[in-house]
């Protein structure tokens, strides 16, 4: 319908007939001997640089600010992971976990903000994570890395709305699209394998992939399957601090010390110094299948199922100085016997009665997920048809064992450390020898299961009427049902364990292990935990019997449902506006959101199950509109009201007491929060001056009119009102000091920026050259945010979490006949993950962030024959760190946690037929 497509031959043409040559390849050889040589004018693009070719047709004839990315070849997708992928795209930036893409940000507004539709239907899957990463995934953020890449032809990410998609995004709708067999002509084989090498874990690990799929009964039946499998092992290595709190924090520093400048209130210590050694292990399956049939001309109908399970273990070894953060029989003891400030920061410390703790966690978690969809396409004449859809997606998240074995030593003499060196590589004296096996107590066996749950059905009905040759009408209802749910176990005190033979809680050697780091260097570099297997048999700790039983912790289940009906109308155009060829939509999409939230409150210092009950609505307008001004250079401006419902975590009705190590929370919910509302504007600039290139610009700013923030304060537990009973079995007590937290509806505020796209092909270049191409694209976000303290002030205007205000990315590609390959760089700058602090002293003008990163990935290929061809891939080549910071006027930059993962390398081979 788009009146500017008749006026230039667009590269899909040559992308289609080249597919269509590579899929008859076999039958054309076999032809070979007999039919006489007929010489073609059609140059056949292939691999990655058809990849960007398609990618920037679907681009360029999308009404809205639309980028793609494209499978280079059947089940070949640029990137092993989705997230790595869609990094690629202007104005994506991505944050990983244990070395691995995990979730996006689109535009500087983060995961939450970015709805994910598979073969058009939203899901959400989620899953677990170390401390350090957020923990498990208990928000509306979709993880990507429950998914391989091999199983998915397209990802569309669509920055501007209209009427005809849900709504639900601030950032972006990202369109996830699985193969079906009508996308190729009769039978259709692919495989792959690849080995893995981490050159941090010195492991090698498989992946696998294949595609099958066929026509028949004339091409009006098709049927498809596709299978991904991969095991993954890394090792993360680094150091942590748990923040820097202050002298008085925790009852204070012992009066008796001599170096008394450190209980002062402007002097910032570490919570808890120490190095982090992470071992993650995972195995990912995928599976994908697709019939189709196309009984008439008029009518077809598809069946889409994607299954993936993503299994993981995770080995934590920490030892660390514990005394700093607790009060009672913690801090207060501790004396200060020497020390150094620079900045108000304690960078080096000598402390006397310092209790140690050595820990051993082991994880083992799993996410199912699975999707099933019914698709029905029906033209009852050429002007008029319609399209259904049924479907469910579930996402099952289970952490079954999360167990933690603490031993303790007590009142140890001599303990320092010392970040005036390399702020990342602290040295570490534990005043013992950290890998002297005798001497420590059983101090905690942690126990907690739990697991998170998202669930979607949705059916649909659309039509599209084609009224006139310049304006069709489009219109249509959904019912979407989601329920969220989370659980958590735990033992009824953490502190009641038993006792060894004849060692009473004096831990034997023989119940110990030996760990260390093994890809970086540190002081210490080896130390003793206990023997998490050993002592887990000894004592029978998972008969959930007894001391060891496991029970629902109430504070930690809560449960949310939403009931949407929406019912959209939508106009698109295509008319001349003199010799400007204009196209476009506009249009208004109704929804009605039933949400019920349930979880623990506590009245009269007794938890009770609460449920609540809220109904809200919105009306979002929009409109796009495309001018063709001259021969291939359009302009695009949009706009629209836009929508993001609150978060999972601040539905719940109740509050959610949290002990790990030292850190300690209070997170309460808010369940008559309104959704996040903003109107947004694009103007864009594409110019296609040649086949396959493009030069873009694109300004956007979004009008954010309400916004929700989680205000923080540090204080003890006694000061909450909340029971104490709430603490029992934590270690706890009311005395500590807790960071306690709770969500809040805010004015927003204004975001704008630029995004700056290039693409093209060499081909202007002479012989081999002419193979070369190149993609540059750069973003500057710009928004400030007023923050508020635990108190509900006004403390400072600052970034939104999670916007980098640059990034930019850049690939040379080559594609040759035998040889092809590639180099990706792709950077984001530093960005803030919470504003303001959590501590005194940084709760009114620090803020903690991370520092900015540069990954650099490359691809090499050779076509050994028309089926076959060897691949070589480097990941992460510049070996980037996780540097995570906390930052305020008065100490500068204190470091969080910093760790490495180490650079991948893959060799594989790829068949197709």
């Amino acid at each position: 319908m788009n009146s500017r497509s008749n006026r230039k031959k667009t590269p899909v043409t040559l992308l289609a007939m080249s597919i269509g040559l590579a899929l008859a390849a076999p039958a054309l050889a076999q032809q070979a001997s007999s039919d006489p040589a007929v010489d073609l004018d059609t140059v056949t693009v292939t691999g990655y640089r058809a990849s960007v070719e398609k990618a920037l047709d679907i681009k360029r004839g999308e009404a809205g600010v639309v980028d793609a990315i494209v499978a280079e070849d059947i089940g070949k997708f640029p990137d092993l992971n989705l997230a790595e992928s869609l990094q690629r795209i202007p104005g994506v930036v991505i944050t990983r976990d244990g070395g691995e893409g995990r979730s996006i940000s689109v535009r500087g507004l983060g995961p939450d903000f970015t709805r994910v539709r598979i073969n058009g239907m939203e899901a959400l899957a989620t899953v677990g994570a170390g401390d350090q990463s957020g923990g498990t995934n208990r928000g509306r953020g979709f993880d990507f890395n429950v998914f391989a890449s091999d199983l998915f032809s397209q990802l569309i990410v669509r920055k501007t709305a209209s009427a005809d998609v849900e709504e639900g995004s601030l950032g972006a709708t990202v369109d996830l699209r699985t193969a079906r067999p009508f996308d190729y002509e009769g039978f259709t084989f692919a495989a792959s394998g690849q080995a893995s090498y981490n050159d941090m874990a010195q492991k090698a690990d498989p992946r696998m992939a294949a595609l099958i799929s066929n026509t028949f009964a004339d091409g009006t039946f098709g049927a498809l399957l596709s299978v991904a499998y991969s095991e993954r092992q890394a090792l993360e290595e680094g150091s942590n601090t748990g923040r820097w709190a202050n002298g008085p924090s925790n009852g204070g520093f012992a009066a008796s010390s001599p170096f008394a400048a450190a209980r002062g209130a402007d002097v910032f210590h570490p919570r808890f110094p120490r190095y982090v050694q992470m071992e993650h292990k995972q195995e990912r399956l995928g599976v994908t299948g697709s019939l189709q049939w196309k009984p008439t001309d008029r009518t077809e109908v598809s069946l889409d199922a994607l299954y993936s399970k993503i299994d993981a273990d995770r080995d934590e070894h920490y030892i660390e100085a514990i005394s700093f953060s607790r009060s009672g029989a913690g801090k207060p003891q501790t004396i200060v016997r020497d020390g150094e400030i620079r900045n108000n920061a304690l960078v080096y410390g000598a402390f006397d009665n310092v209790d140690i703790r050595s820990e051993n966690r082991h994880d083992e978690w799993s996410t199912d997920f699975k999707q099933v969809s019914l698709n029905l396409d029906h033209r009852f004449s050429d002007a008029f048809s319609i399209t259904g859809k049924l479907g469910i997606s579930r996402s099952a998240h289970e952490n079954p064992v999360q167990t933690t074995i603490i031993m303790d030593k007590f009142d140890v003499d001599g303990y320092s450390y010392d970040y005036r060196g390399n702020k990342n590589m602290p040295i570490l004296n534990y005043g013992v020898d950290p890998t002297n096996p005798n001497g420590w107590t059983l101090a905690e066996i942690r126990l907690r299961p739990q697991s998170v749950d998202n669930d979607f059905d949705t059916a649909q009905l659309d039509f599209n009427w084609n009224i006139s040759p310049g304006f069709r009408l489009k219109g249509g209802v959904l019912a979407k049902d989601y329920s969220f749910n989370t659980v958590e176990l735990r033992r009824a005190s953490e502190l009641a364990v038993p006792t060894f033979p004849g060692s009473g809680l004096i831990v034997p050697p023989a119940y110990t292990q030996q760990e260390g780091l093994k890809g970086i260097s540190g002081s210490p570099s080896n130390w003793v935990v206990p023997n998490l297997d050993a002592v887990a048999d000894l004592f029978d700790i998972y008969s959930n019997t007894g001391t060891f039983a496991v029970a629902p912790r109430l504070n930690n289940s809560r449960s949310v449902e939403e009931k949407d009906r929406g019912v959209w109308l939508m106009g698109e155009f295509s008319t001349d506006l003199g010799s400007i060829p204009l196209s476009g939509n506009f249009g208004v999409r109704y929804v009605e959101t039933k949400q019920e939230s349930n979880g623990y409150a506590t009245v009269g210092g007794v938890p009770v199950l609460t449920t609540s009950n809220r109904k809200y609505d919105d009306t979002l307008p929009s409109f796009n509109l495309v001018a063709e001004v001259a021969p291939d250079f359009l302009i695009r401006l949009g706009a629209a009201k836009v929508m993001t419902r609150p978060g999972l975590g601040f539905l719940t009705p109740g509050v959610t007491v949290a002990v790990a190590g030292g850190a300690r929370t209070v997170a309460g919910g808010n369940p008559n929060l309104d959704p996040i509302r903003a109107t947004n504007v694009d103007l864009g600039f594409e110019w296609y001056f040649n086949e396959g290139a493009m030069l873009g610009l694109g300004l956007f700013y979004k009008d954010i009119e309400s916004f929700v923030q989680t205000t923080r304060d540090v204080r003890p537990y006694s000061t909450s009102g909340l029971p104490a009973s709430l603490l029992d079995g934590t270690g706890a007590t009311v005395n500590d000091e807790f960071t306690f937290s709770i969500p809040l509806n805010t004015p927003g505020g204004e975001l704008h920026g630029v995004e700056a796209n290039y693409t093209q092909p060499f081909t202007f270049l002479p012989g081999k050259w002419s193979n070369l191409g190149v993609q540059l694209n750069y973003t500057w976000v710009e928004s400030k945010i007023q923050y508020l303290n635990g108190q509900g002030q006004a403390v400072m205007k600052n970034d939104l979490t999670g916007l980098s205000p640059t990034s930019w990315n850049a690939t040379l590609f080559y594609e040759g006949e035998v040889w092809s390959g590639r180099v990706s760089a792709t950077n984001r700058d530093d960005y803030l993950t919470q504003a303001p602090g959590q501590e005194t002293g940084f709760n009114l003008d620090g803020v903690h962030g991370m520092t900015g990163t540069t990954m650099i990935d490359a691809s090499l290929r050779y076509k050994m024959s028309d089926q076959l061809e060897l691949t070589l891939e480097g990941v992460n080549l510049t070996n980037e760190a996780s540097d995570e910071w906390v930052r305020s006027p008065l100490t500068g930059q204190l470091p969080l946690q910093y760790t490495e993962t180490g650079r991948q390398f893959l060799l594989g081979v790829r068949y197709k037929f």
